[in-house]
């Protein structure tokens, strides 16, 4: 009671300080405050027109999958593991009780958003809305409801294409995501907590925000919780400009930091899966890091830019073109790499067998390379293949990194001619930051290899956790560092 009182009272004696300021200035200057020139007051925007012209186009997307007899979790474990995975929260320790045989009935999985791309059906959203689902059910804003076929998913950029048989449908118009202004007003609408048609609204924080492999995300202050993801970011003119993906949170809960994937890659990827069901990107070959000021500064490079060439693949087109271990790489055809994370995104989004011009600094002297751009191979499913405990326990230093892994099997290890090394259960928190994420398998970390879970839980309470952990992780054919840091 004492508070709500303290706080009103201590509104009311703001407003009459205002107010006697106001007066004091003026009586004292009066011929001043009259010439002074009319600033136009800003009002806040008005919504409503955006939500009536794009509010039709969002849809709620409800997902189940059917549960098998060697299945013992059930839809509310599923649920809340996904909650921990997507909003920043390590994994629980949940137990998992038996359930009877239902095969053939699908159980409901969660909830997620999504809009009309199409008139004739086609619909965007989140590749983790829909990963892993036997039925997608698809409601608009009039009720209707069509299962909807996955036309294609993509985990590396998580968008996913699926298909509804409806025609006549108000699909949304897409923005320039080039023209997008940091502070901009922006809106999204979707189903946080499976509440329909919800609209929030906000302004752009920043652009170009580096938290995933392949995406520049639109960092915005736009209220996003569980059930927005996969709905429509959308501008003052109307248009949608992202597809709201995920949040930054310490408490599980929204804490004003929400991250879009820009539409112009969204789209690109879009056209992949509508064309052919899946996406493929280039790649050259090379583990790269980033370039410290120290050694820009020693090897006569001046600024820290660039993508370090810290290995190169064996009869790779990087090989074969001449790229070298020690090689910083500054551009890529043409286009300046200003940081390591601008390289893969432009090698990845070019066409495989396309010929391009990477420009390297060596010992000193910049030159060309020519280089022919071979197709990534599809990550392998290494994890979900594995024999898995029942009920893994994660140690309390993993937990505290967000991080939750399992032994590798004997036929794993021989597959992927390992000798040793964890499976990523679930990355969460500090470690799905660094970029780890479920089925990666983590072959080192603190520069010391790692035979098992036991080993991995030994090297990971000695490490020092106020700076940043390097973990060497392998996911596909490819591997490659990631660097843990703590949080602030």
């Amino acid at each position: 009671m004492f508070k709500p009182k303290f706080a009103r009272s201590a509104t009311r004696s703001v407003v009459f300080a205002s107010l006697l300021c106001g007066a004091a200035s003026l009586l004292v200057l009066p011929h001043a405050a009259l010439t002074q020139p009319a600033v136009a007051a800003r009002g806040l925007p008005d919504f409503t027109d955006l939500v009536d012209q794009v509010g039709p186009s969002v849809v709620n997307i409800r997902t189940a999958e059917k549960v098998s007899s060697r299945s013992n979790s059930g839809p509310m474990d599923e649920e809340m593991l996904e909650f921990f995975r997507r909003f920043g929260l390590p994994m629980p320790n949940m137990p998992r009780q038996p359930r009877p045989r239902q095969d053939e009935e699908p159980q409901s999985r969660g909830v997620g958003s999504g809009f009309i791309l199409t008139t004739d059906g086609f619909v965007m959203t989140n590749a983790h809305v829909v990963d892993g689902a036997d039925e997608v059910i698809v409601t608009l804003t009039d009720k209707r409801e069509f299962k909807a076929k996955i036309i294609g998913t993509d985990k590396r950029t998580d968008v996913a294409v699926v298909k509804i048989n409806a025609t006549g449908l108000p699909a949304v118009k897409v923005g320039d995501v080039g023209r997008l202004r940091v502070g901009e007003w922006v809106m999204a609408i979707g189903s946080p907590f499976g509440l329909e048609s919800t609209v929030t609204a906000g302004i752009v924080s920043a652009k170009q925000r580096d938290t995933g492999d392949y995406l520049p995300f639109i960092q915005t202050d736009v209220a996003i919780n569980p059930g927005n993801s996969g709905g429509p970011l959308i501008n003052m003119r109307g248009e949608v400009v992202g597809i709201n993906s995920q949040i930054y949170s310490r408490s599980g809960g929204f804490m004003g930091i929400s991250f879009a994937i820009p539409m112009d890659e969204a789209i690109r990827v879009s056209d992949q899966l509508r064309a052919t069901g899946r996406v493929t990107r280039g790649r050259i070959g090379v583990q790269i890091g980033p370039v410290s000021k120290d050694v820009a500064e020693s090897i006569g490079l001046g600024k820290p830019i660039g993508a370090l060439v810290s290995g190169v693949e064996a009869g790779s087109p990087a090989d074969k073109a001449g790229v070298e271990a020690g090689d910083i790489i500054t551009r890529f055809d043409g286009k300046a790499i200003e940081k390591v994370a601008d390289l893969p995104r432009l090698v990845g989004a070019t066409k495989p067998g396309s010929k391009s011009v990477v420009t390297v600094f060596r010992r000193g002297v910049t030159r060309d390379l020519g280089i022919t751009i071979a197709a990534i191979e599809p990550d392998k499913a290494t994890g979900k293949a594995a024999e898995r405990e029942d009920n893994p326990k994660a140690s309390a230093a993993a937990q505290q990194i967000g991080l939750s892994v399992t032994e590798l099997s004997d036929a794993q290890k021989k597959e992927l001619k390992l000798k040793g090394g964890v499976v990523v259960l679930a990355a969460t928190d500090a470690a799905a930051r660094a970029g780890l994420r479920e089925d990666d398998i983590i072959l080192s970390i603190a520069n010391t290899e790692i035979s098992g879970v036991k080993d991995f839980d030994a090297v990971l309470a000695k490490a020092d956790k106020s700076k940043a952990i390097n973990l060497l992780y392998r996911r596909g054919e490819w591997t490659q560092y990631a660097l843990i840091r703590p949080a602030r």
